[in-house]
């Protein structure tokens, strides 16, 4: 079995879980994250492997990390996970990529990633519930963070944070690679 073809399994087998703890229909669920009744039946029928943006809305209606909904070990004091075990969550072809490195579901899911965007490069994020808060820090390259249609310019040894309720994209407009680590915190499900 591939890696993606573990990554479909473990995400219908959650998803599938998930929406029962938390009691939803089908219909409920598709109403809270956006997402329509059918593509939520194929991904828990492991028919369709959804885009990052479905698998945040998800997570984010189900109020779990991507990492819990991914099926990451749960439980024990101290995780550690591999560099090898990071879900890569996309990438191009030109060599930009996102990893979520590591989450947890304390007071609401909380989520470490790793991010590597090439010259010209960019992704865009629909807003997460109100109360969720990103921190990023760009340790190579100048991002340019653009939060509510407002471009921040986050050059190398520079830190944000922002509440990401709003729409929210990060770019690489410059000639050099931009790398950074982002972490986001989720509110629980009320």
């Amino acid at each position: 079995m591939t890696d993606l073809d573990q990554l479909t399994q473990s995400l219908a087998r959650n998803l599938k879980r998930w929406r029962g703890e938390r009691g939803f229909t089908l219909d409920a669920l598709a109403s809270r994250a956006g997402v329509s009744r059918g593509m939520i039946i194929q991904i828990e029928q492991a028919r369709t492997n959804p885009s990052v943006g479905t698998t945040v809305k998800l997570a984010d209606a189900l109020g779990i990390s991507i990492t819990t909904l991914l099926d990451y070990e749960q439980g024990a004091p101290v995780r550690l996970v591999d560099e090898s075990q990071a879900v890569r969550m996309w990438s191009t072809e030109a060599g930009s990529s996102t990893a979520l490195l590591v989450g947890a579901d304390a007071r609401g899911p909380l989520e470490l990633w790793s991010w590597h965007l090439m010259p010209g490069e960019g992704s865009e994020s629909d807003p997460h519930p109100e109360g969720t808060v990103e921190l990023l820090h760009v340790t190579a390259g100048t991002l340019t963070l653009v939060v509510d249609g407002t471009p921040y310019t986050v050059p190398a040894g520079t830190s944000a944070t922002f509440e990401a309720h709003h729409p929210h994209a990060y770019r690489n407009e410059g000639s050099e690679p931009v790398d950074a680590t982002m972490a986001v915190s989720i509110p629980p499900v009320r």
